[in-house]
């Protein structure tokens, strides 16, 4: 069926549907409450073509639209919540991809306990007496770690259950309520000065500067420097800004800035009438977007996720269209209303002022940000590279093979960093392995703009087909050191790299800035898959010597590992299971 019978065929339902090119090549997903009405607002009909009320860029992806697929559902919600989950997996080449994964954590007493402790949680918990303090965007184990330092709360969640007082006790860090040594009520006079400082960060860091000058007169500089770096790190998430509401409202500020190359978002947690913690999404424009979509995908993305303290409204700096719709999704989704509002005077309109201010510092340009253009279109990349993935493997002849994934959006981005323990044997397998499992995870990390691979052209090509089977487009360049006389030149000094892509070899100057850069990143992935190496050979030989200790020759620890695949799974086998597989009888492993 062409695609003008097939949009006149489209169903009057709610559901989602897909353009794509001549190659079959995804370009946009979109949702509707009624297909056929949405789908036919896109084009002409006499004759057929993108309709002339459409946008510059809605009109380029018409243009190009050969096929036409579509996904009816039970409703309007249910639409909206696969579009969010395709458009993250799939990255169409004209959505707004956010790389926005980010839950931000919590932390949390249960009431209900007789000796409650501070812990954290980046999701709602389903029980009641549960209490939460947040979000952080920053810093949250060092605050909940600074908070057990200074106040003698039980230290471990497994002292709750304890009968007998442990260390923490002797070093006076706990008063020791398994052995009944306080009561429920002056335990929870600590608790609630702890919450206190919690809430009010001078004070806990007025605390932790006594504790560390008392460090340095006994002369204790090493804990004197840790508890400096502690505070260094509490201070940094302090309120930069003076504003307070003077109540105890909740809300969720949201300021949108632009310019001509990117979006920035600047987000304001406000909880009990104060700002407690911020953050920034910054994104480029790929192609000319539209600013109301841009709204909406972010609103989307936040909310889509479980959120433990809901706020009373949601600042916005600009009206939208889908206002309503985030709105019903909202109230769908936490059966609580929210309103959305456009704030026009007053303290709440400062505080979007204050995130716009914030947008406009982080929109400033970089010079990374004319590096980035330049491997674009050195490299003829669909995309300006401004998230890239970075994927190396490790092994020691075929001893304990790992994948890593380095991160890098303006920096390094660590918490972005992946490993996988791998089970392949070659380098090509082993390759494969991880970015599969790479691509399995689309749905919960997006996908970024570039991946780079350490290797050559063979690895670039399973890459491009890995992808293409999943129905994924993603930027690639592999890298790979020139060969002399079979070997690797690995001259730091005359080391001539040289880049793939998969229409196209690249040969630069040994100073190229582009090449200085994609070196960089190669470099970064090393070092990084070998430092996981290190860690898991380790592991490995300090199980195989405890097995030899106990009498298995190498020759039966190696049938076990055949069998049981891990050493987790062997020490957790009986007796007789380890006796038929290795013939002998072992009592403990």
């Amino acid at each position: 069926m062409n695609l003008e019978k097939k949009v006149k065929s489209l169903p009057n339902s709610p559901g989602i549907y897909k353009y794509l090119d001549a190659n079959g090549r995804l370009l946009y997903i979109g949702k509707a409450k009624d297909l056929k009405k949405r789908v036919k607002s896109y084009f002409a009909f006499t004759p057929f073509g993108p309709s002339s009320k459409l946008s510059t860029r809605i009109s380029i992806m018409i243009s190009n639209t050969s096929f036409l697929e579509y996904i009816i559902v039970e409703s309007e919600q249910d639409a909206l919540i696969l579009e969010n989950s395709l458009i993250k997996q799939l990255k169409p080449k004209f959505n707004i991809l956010l790389r926005d994964d980010k839950t931000y954590p919590y932390i949390y007493i249960d009431t209900k306990q007789d000796f409650p402790r501070l812990e954290i949680t980046r999701k709602a918990i389903k029980q009641k007496g549960i209490k939460y303090f947040g979000p952080f965007s920053s810093g949250a184990n060092e605050l909940l770690s600074c908070i057990y330092d200074t106040h003698n709360l039980i230290q471990r969640k497994s002292c709750i259950k304890g009968t007998k007082a442990c260390l923490f006790h002797q070093i006076n860090r706990c008063e020791a309520p398994c052995e009944d040594k306080i009561l429920k009520e002056d335990y929870n006079v600590i608790l609630q000065n702890a919450i206190s400082d919690l809430q009010n960060k001078n004070n806990l860091i007025n605390k932790l500067k006594e504790q560390m000058n008392k460090y340095s007169e006994v002369q204790k500089y090493e804990e004197a420097i840790k508890t400096r770096d502690k505070i260094n790190k509490i201070s940094n998430m302090k309120n930069h800004s003076s504003i307070d509401l003077a109540n105890n409202e909740n809300l969720d500020v949201f300021s949108f800035g632009f310019n001509e190359n990117s979006f920035c978002v600047v987000k304001l947690f406000i909880r009990d009438g104060k700002i407690i913690s911020s953050d920034y999404i910054k994104n480029r424009f790929q192609i000319n977007h539209i600013k109301s979509n841009i709204y909406y995908r972010v609103l989307i993305e936040h909310y889509s996720k479980d959120i433990p303290i809901l706020p009373s409204q949601i600042l916005v700096s600009s009206e939208f269209e889908e206002i309503n719709e985030i709105d019903e999704f909202i109230h769908k989704k936490y059966d609580k209303k929210i309103k959305i509002i456009v704030p026009q005077k007053g303290i709440k309109k400062k505080l979007i002022e204050l995130g716009i201010k914030n947008t406009k510092e982080h929109l400033k340009t970089k010079p990374s940000d004319t590096l980035l253009t330049n491997i674009q279109e050195k490299f003829q990349l669909q995309n300006i590279p401004d998230t890239i993935e970075v994927f190396d493997n490790s092994h020691m002849m075929g001893s304990s093979p790992v994948g890593a994934c380095v991160f890098w959006s303006d920096g390094w981005q660590k918490s972005h960093y992946r490993h996988y323990n791998l089970e392949s044997t070659d380098e090509y397998a082993q390759m494969k392995e991880t970015l599969k499992r790479r691509i399995e995870s689309f749905e919960k990390n997006s996908p970024p703009s570039l991946w780079v691979l350490d290797g050559g052209l063979t690895l670039l090509k399973l890459a491009f087909n890995l992808l293409e089977s999943a129905g994924i487009y993603i930027d690639l360049l592999a890298i790979s050191k020139e060969k002399v006389d079979n070997k690797a030149n690995r001259s730091k000094s005359k080391a001539n790299d040289i880049i793939y892509t998969i229409e196209n070899k690249y040969k630069l100057q040994t100073r190229d800035e582009n090449l200085l850069f994609i070196q960089r990143l190669r470099d970064e992935a090393h070092r990084f898959a070998i430092t996981f190496h290190k860690k898991q050979k380790q592991k490995v030989d300090m199980n195989i010597s405890l097995l030899e200790k106990k009498g298995i020759s190498k020759k039966r620890i190696q049938k076990l590992i055949n069998y049981f695949g891990t050493f987790e799974n062997i020490k957790k086998a009986s007796p007789e299971e380890i006796k038929s597989v290795i013939g002998i009888e072992i009592k403990e492993l």
